[in-house]
Protein backbone atom coordinates (compact mmCIF):
# COMPACT_ATOMS: atom_id res chain seq x y z
CA UNK A 1 0.00 0.00 0.00
CA UNK A 2 1.36 2.94 -0.81
CA UNK A 3 -0.67 6.65 -1.06
CA UNK A 4 0.14 9.77 -1.84
CA UNK A 5 -1.49 13.44 -0.97
CA UNK A 6 -0.49 16.75 -1.23
CA UNK A 7 -1.22 20.19 0.43
CA UNK A 8 -0.03 23.57 -0.96
CA UNK A 9 0.45 26.60 0.73
CA UNK A 10 2.48 29.80 2.14
CA UNK A 11 3.43 32.80 0.19
CA UNK A 12 5.31 30.62 -2.43
CA UNK A 13 2.62 28.18 -2.88
CA UNK A 14 5.13 25.12 -1.78
CA UNK A 15 3.57 21.55 -1.51
CA UNK A 16 3.85 19.27 1.19
CA UNK A 17 3.50 15.18 0.74
CA UNK A 18 1.64 12.91 2.73
CA UNK A 19 2.69 9.18 2.26
CA UNK A 20 0.47 6.83 3.93
CA UNK A 21 1.91 3.15 3.73
CA UNK A 22 1.76 -0.27 5.49
CA UNK A 23 4.21 0.94 8.07
CA UNK A 24 2.81 4.36 8.67
CA UNK A 25 2.66 7.57 7.35
CA UNK A 26 5.62 10.19 6.72
CA UNK A 27 5.67 13.84 5.15
CA UNK A 28 8.26 15.36 2.52
CA UNK A 29 8.70 19.31 3.55
CA UNK A 30 6.68 21.41 5.97
CA UNK A 31 4.90 24.73 4.21
CA UNK A 32 3.02 27.17 5.92
CA UNK A 33 -0.41 25.13 6.82
CA UNK A 34 0.78 22.18 6.19
CA UNK A 35 0.71 20.93 10.04
CA UNK A 36 -3.08 22.45 10.29
CA UNK A 37 -4.05 20.21 7.78
CA UNK A 38 -2.22 16.78 8.74
CA UNK A 39 -4.48 17.83 11.96
CA UNK A 40 -7.53 17.80 9.06
CA UNK A 41 -6.55 14.49 7.60
CA UNK A 42 -6.12 13.08 11.22
CA UNK A 43 -2.90 11.91 10.02
CA UNK A 44 0.35 10.96 12.34
CA UNK A 45 3.26 10.92 10.63
CA UNK A 46 6.60 9.31 11.81
CA UNK A 47 9.48 11.63 9.69
CA UNK A 48 9.74 14.21 8.57
CA UNK A 49 11.85 14.24 5.21
CA UNK A 50 13.33 18.24 4.13
CA UNK A 51 14.44 18.85 0.99
CA UNK A 52 16.03 22.03 1.85
CA UNK A 53 15.74 24.42 4.35
CA UNK A 54 14.57 27.41 2.22
CA UNK A 55 11.60 29.02 4.49
CA UNK A 56 9.21 28.14 2.36
CA UNK A 57 9.80 24.39 3.18
CA UNK A 58 10.60 24.48 6.60
CA UNK A 59 7.71 26.80 8.21
CA UNK A 60 5.61 24.06 9.76
CA UNK A 61 8.38 21.99 10.48
CA UNK A 62 8.71 22.75 14.10
CA UNK A 63 4.97 22.13 14.84
CA UNK A 64 4.94 19.26 12.79
CA UNK A 65 8.05 17.85 14.93
CA UNK A 66 6.21 18.79 18.44
CA UNK A 67 2.99 17.46 17.48
CA UNK A 68 3.54 14.16 15.92
CA UNK A 69 7.19 13.30 17.51
CA UNK A 70 8.08 13.02 13.97
CA UNK A 71 11.70 12.22 13.50
CA UNK A 72 13.07 14.79 11.01
CA UNK A 73 15.47 14.09 8.13
CA UNK A 74 17.55 16.89 6.52
CA UNK A 75 21.01 17.60 5.03
CA UNK A 76 22.25 19.98 7.88
CA UNK A 77 20.91 21.49 11.31
CA UNK A 78 18.85 23.91 11.44
CA UNK A 79 20.49 27.04 9.51
CA UNK A 80 18.98 30.83 9.21
CA UNK A 81 21.51 31.19 6.64
CA UNK A 82 19.87 28.52 4.91
CA UNK A 83 16.41 29.21 5.22
CA UNK A 84 16.59 32.85 3.41
CA UNK A 85 13.93 34.37 5.88
CA UNK A 86 16.17 37.47 6.36
CA UNK A 87 16.66 37.76 2.68
CA UNK A 88 12.80 37.42 1.97
CA UNK A 89 11.90 39.82 4.61
CA UNK A 90 14.27 42.49 2.95
CA UNK A 91 13.12 42.12 -0.76
CA UNK A 92 9.67 41.76 0.93
CA UNK A 93 10.07 44.83 3.68
CA UNK A 94 8.49 42.04 6.11
CA UNK A 95 9.28 40.71 9.02
CA UNK A 96 9.05 36.79 10.26
CA UNK A 97 10.84 34.33 11.93
CA UNK A 98 11.00 30.44 10.93
CA UNK A 99 10.59 28.42 14.55
CA UNK A 100 14.13 26.77 14.77
CA UNK A 101 13.84 23.20 14.78
CA UNK A 102 16.05 20.18 15.27
CA UNK A 103 17.09 17.71 12.98
CA UNK A 104 17.36 14.18 14.48
CA UNK A 105 19.25 12.51 11.10
CA UNK A 106 22.08 14.68 9.13
CA UNK A 107 21.92 13.35 5.87
CA UNK A 108 25.26 14.55 4.72
CA UNK A 109 27.67 11.95 3.68
CA UNK A 110 24.36 9.58 3.69
CA UNK A 111 23.49 7.46 0.54
CA UNK A 112 20.12 5.90 1.94
CA UNK A 113 17.97 5.83 4.77
CA UNK A 114 14.77 4.03 5.73
CA UNK A 115 11.70 5.91 6.76
CA UNK A 116 7.92 4.95 6.13
CA UNK A 117 8.79 1.62 6.02
CA UNK A 118 10.65 2.49 2.44
CA UNK A 119 14.00 2.51 1.46
CA UNK A 120 14.95 5.90 0.00
CA UNK A 121 18.07 6.50 -2.16
CA UNK A 122 19.37 10.18 -1.52
CA UNK A 123 20.71 12.43 -4.33
CA UNK A 124 22.59 15.73 -2.69
CA UNK A 125 21.98 18.24 -5.74
CA UNK A 126 23.23 21.79 -4.96
CA UNK A 127 22.89 24.37 -7.38
CA UNK A 128 19.41 26.07 -5.96
CA UNK A 129 20.05 25.47 -2.46
CA UNK A 130 23.33 24.01 -0.97
CA UNK A 131 21.49 21.70 0.95
CA UNK A 132 19.16 20.62 -1.71
CA UNK A 133 18.41 16.13 -0.92
CA UNK A 134 16.44 14.19 -3.44
CA UNK A 135 14.72 11.51 -1.95
CA UNK A 136 14.19 8.13 -4.06
CA UNK A 137 12.61 5.27 -3.71
CA UNK A 138 13.45 3.09 -6.91
CA UNK A 139 11.05 0.17 -5.85
CA UNK A 140 8.28 2.28 -6.60
CA UNK A 141 9.70 4.50 -9.16
CA UNK A 142 9.24 8.00 -6.87
CA UNK A 143 11.33 10.81 -6.43
CA UNK A 144 10.57 13.77 -4.33
CA UNK A 145 12.37 16.78 -5.73
CA UNK A 146 12.24 19.40 -4.13
CA UNK A 147 13.75 22.35 -6.09
CA UNK A 148 15.99 20.92 -8.24
CA UNK A 149 13.32 20.07 -10.85
CA UNK A 150 9.75 20.67 -12.21
CA UNK A 151 7.71 20.25 -14.51
CA UNK A 152 9.22 22.31 -17.69
CA UNK A 153 11.68 23.95 -15.43
CA UNK A 154 13.97 24.19 -12.81
CA UNK A 155 15.14 25.75 -9.61
CA UNK A 156 15.75 29.28 -9.56
CA UNK A 157 19.90 29.64 -9.12
CA UNK A 158 19.64 33.97 -8.08
CA UNK A 159 19.47 32.79 -4.39
CA UNK A 160 22.95 33.19 -2.37
CA UNK A 161 25.03 29.97 -3.23
CA UNK A 162 23.28 29.12 -6.05
CA UNK A 163 25.46 27.91 -9.49
CA UNK A 164 23.31 26.92 -12.54
CA UNK A 165 26.17 25.09 -13.61
CA UNK A 166 25.99 22.73 -10.81
CA UNK A 167 22.34 22.54 -10.97
CA UNK A 168 22.06 21.41 -14.32
CA UNK A 169 25.51 18.86 -13.47
CA UNK A 170 23.72 17.50 -10.34
CA UNK A 171 20.41 16.41 -12.62
CA UNK A 172 22.27 15.32 -15.76
CA UNK A 173 23.89 13.14 -13.34
CA UNK A 174 21.60 12.10 -10.83
CA UNK A 175 18.43 12.92 -11.84
CA UNK A 176 18.09 12.08 -15.87
CA UNK A 177 19.44 8.79 -15.43
CA UNK A 178 16.87 7.35 -13.59
CA UNK A 179 13.72 5.07 -15.77
CA UNK A 180 11.26 6.85 -17.45
CA UNK A 181 8.64 6.12 -15.47
CA UNK A 182 10.28 7.52 -12.15
CA UNK A 183 7.28 10.09 -10.95
CA UNK A 184 9.03 13.20 -9.51
CA UNK A 185 6.92 14.99 -7.06
CA UNK A 186 8.57 18.78 -6.72
CA UNK A 187 8.17 21.29 -4.32
CA UNK A 188 5.85 23.53 -6.40
CA UNK A 189 3.68 22.60 -9.08
CA UNK A 190 2.01 19.65 -10.66
CA UNK A 191 4.28 16.21 -10.38
CA UNK A 192 5.90 15.22 -13.58
CA UNK A 193 7.95 12.27 -15.08
CA UNK A 194 11.94 11.99 -15.72
CA UNK A 195 10.84 10.27 -19.18
CA UNK A 196 8.88 13.43 -19.70
CA UNK A 197 11.30 16.01 -18.78
CA UNK A 198 14.41 14.42 -20.07
CA UNK A 199 11.86 15.37 -23.41
CA UNK A 200 10.35 18.35 -23.02
CA UNK A 201 11.95 20.34 -20.48
CA UNK A 202 13.50 23.37 -22.03
CA UNK A 203 16.38 23.73 -19.43
CA UNK A 204 17.70 20.21 -20.49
Amino acid sequence: MLNISSYTGGIAQTNGWLLQTAAGAIAVDAPDGFAAWLAQQKVKITALLITHQHFDHVQDAARIRREHGAHVYAYAAFSRELTLEALFGFATGTRFEIEAFQVDTLLDGKSEIEAGGLRWKLEHIPGHASDSIVFINQENHIAFSGDVIFQDSIGRCDFPGGDMDLLLEGIAEKILPLPDNTILYPGHGAETTVGRERAENPYL
